[in-house]
């Protein structure tokens, strides 16, 4: 398949290769079915507008019969969006997708009600209320969290306006989603011996940005900018409506400014959003660019293109392996973390948990979604080498996270803060990475790891804190009323590329435009928690390698306690401080000492 122009199409994928959507329903006459039952099942919650506060065992009932209609609700949406992201070319799957949108945002605008009255109460109710019924103690946490949001909150019947416009705020990603699975086509380029080799969104990021032929990396590069060029117009119209809404929400509801708002579900400081994107960018890109001079020299390059800064850095070396050993290799790696974590993850490699072919229509990249009272999903796109192995290993760490804390905590207080939310993931790379390290005394093999490892702050505390900060600077230009254009962009893109590699890289046409790569600008400050989370596993890989069983236990109570404590409480429950600089410093000089290890194993 690999080897011709052409892509399967999704009916063409073998079974065991897509993941099994019969654990959500059984057909898709049961989903629909569902849906239509769920607008019916809404007067389930509503009976409660107007009373719900009014005692507390009224309130209990309301707040369990809303967790678990949302628990309907979330089966109903994930099976939409996983086909969706399966097939996104598909019009049966595209109109689904639609479908059920609309009706959330219908449901949504209805249920608002549960927020708006629980903003009325203030600490004195609330205590009153969880001492008249204990079980109330299960929604302590979400009451906190409302009396944080009560300041910037508006009257009830504005905010059910908005939820009910929630189809139309949401349509940006929507169709930057759209457009980017359905819509781009990309040229199909030439290989090493003239054959002509498929092209799309997911090889590029899975293999070709990846070879290590440099005639195939630039030929791959030109076929992916030329196509992102022809879209750039439109992506930025699409982002920019994205920022408005943001800015433009965040004034209606008098935030100070849009940053404020977009850190106060994630329960983060100001101080600790700029220490991550300040301290990284300033201390690590030194290191990096040494990183990038080593390439350059091994590879015998004359310049270090920015397509070549994810070439391998030993070409002749690119381990292989087939799912089926990755899948074994992954679980003697986490055997470090015990039993009851290991089988989750062998559930998860085994039973269809997975969709890893390349199909038409399917989305990029590698996510995790995680149903509650199911199980988790992943996509990712498997190509038959060692990397995606650690892709894996990262997305089995979501799933491991959710599948414990939805064992362990109610809906309600499932999921922790996005600040959090790649701890779990990026810990499996380490460990994985420290399993390889341990396991071979062949040198090439552990420089191979290293350069593995380097990859994963690469991904971290490169491409997404530099979206961090190319984000951080798009929201300073709009408040000050600046319009989005493309150029106006891919300026600020070029020029915190600029900033990060100065003139160890040459920033080929193009580079500049790779704000249009990633979903991640439309889900809020979400790219820069990715080196927060990876800021924390770096110190408790570090804490599992020196004590052992306590540092895992303590771990694994952290993914229990899923979304119960704020960030900044779980991360103590693991033995750190992230209100101080410390740990990011220590994780960016753990980086530098990667990087002197590969320089001196070529001595």
């Amino acid at each position: 398949m690999t080897n011709t122009a052409e892509r399967w199409v999704r009916a063409e994928v073998p079974a065991e290769q897509t993941w099994d959507l019969t654990d959500l329903f059984e057909s898709n006459e049961a989903w629909e079915n569902e849906l239509s039952v769920l607008q019916a099942n809404v007067s389930e919650v509503t009976q409660y507008k107007g009373r719900m506060t009014r005692k507390a065992s009224t309130l209990l009932n309301c707040l369990e019969a809303l967790e678990n209609f949302q628990q309907r609700l979330i089966r109903v949406a994930v099976y939409a969006n996983l086909k969706a992201a399966a097939d996104g070319s598909d019009p049966k799957n595209q109109a689904d997708s639609a479908k059920v949108s609309s009706v959330l945002a219908t449901i949504g605008s209805k249920i608002s009600f549960v927020e708006s009255e629980l903003l009325e109460l203030n600490q004195n109710d609330i205590e009153y209320l969880l001492e008249q019924e204990p079980k109330l103690q299960n929604y302590r946490k979400m009451f906190l969290d409302i009396l944080e949001k009560k300041p910037f909150s508006l009257i009830p019947e504005i905010e059910e306006t908005l939820a009910a416009l929630s189809e139309v705020h949401n349509a940006p990603y929507m169709i930057y989603e759209r457009s980017k699975s359905a819509d781009m086509e990309f040229e199909s380029i030439t290989g090493e011996d003239g054959e002509s080799l498929p092209m799309s969104f997911a090889l590029y990021e899975d293999r070709y940005e990846l070879s290590p032929d440099a005639g195939i990396r630039s030929r791959a590069y030109d076929s992916f900018v030329k196509t992102l060029n022809k879209y750039k117009n439109t992506y930025a119209a699409t982002y920019a409506t994205e920022i408005t809404k943001q800015v433009t929400m965040s004034q209606l509801r008098s935030h100070s400014s849009v940053t404020e708002m977009l850190l106060q579900p994630q329960q983060v400081t100001e101080e600790m959003y700029h220490n991550q994107l300040d301290i990284i960018q300033e201390e690590l890109a030194p290191h990096m660019r040494r990183f990038a001079r080593l390439k350059k020299e091994k590879l015998g390059l004359d310049e270090m293109h920015f397509y070549d800064l994810k070439a391998p850095l030993d070409p002749e070396f690119n381990p292989e392996t087939t799912y089926e050993e990755a899948a074994e290799t992954i679980l003697e790696a986490l055997g470090v973390m015990g039993p009851e974590y290991t089988e989750i993850i062998k559930k998860g490699l085994y039973n269809r948990w997975i969709d890893r072919a390349d199909n038409v229509g399917k989305a990029t990249g590698a996510f995790c979604s995680s149903p509650y009272g199911v199980h988790p999903y992943i996509l990712l796109t498997w190509t038959d080498n060692m990397r995606g192995a650690f892709i894996l290993a990262h997305e089995l760490g979501h799933a491991g996270h959710f599948y414990l804390a939805g064992q362990h905590q109610s809906l309600v207080n499932m999921q922790p803060s996005t600040y959090f939310i790649e701890a779990p993931s990026t810990i499996n790379e380490l460990l994985l990475a420290n399993h390889l390290l341990n396991k071979t005394d062949d040198k090439r093999m552990k420089r191979w790891v290293i350069t593995q490892l380097l990859g994963t702050y690469y991904h971290n505390f490169v491409t997404h804190l530099l979206e961090g900060e190319f984000q951080r600077r798009v929201y300073a230009l709009a408040e000050e009323g600046t319009p989005l254009t493309a150029d106006v962009l891919s300026t600020q893109k070029k020029e915190a590329l600029q900033n990060f590699w100065g003139d160890d890289v040459i920033l080929d046409e193009g580079a500049e435009l790779t704000w249009m790569r990633q979903p991640h600008y439309y889900m809020g400050l979400y790219p820069y928690t990715y080196s927060a989370g990876l800021t924390v596993s770096t110190a408790v890989a570090q804490k599992i390698n020196e004590e052992g069983q306590p540092a895992v236990d303590r771990w694994l109570s952290v993914l229990k306690a899923g979304g119960s404590m704020k960030p900044q409480d779980l991360i103590e429950k693991a033995g750190l401080d992230m209100s101080k600089p410390d740990a990011i410093k220590e994780a960016v000089a753990y980086v530098g000492q990667l990087v002197d290890e590969l320089e001196k194993s070529y001595e």
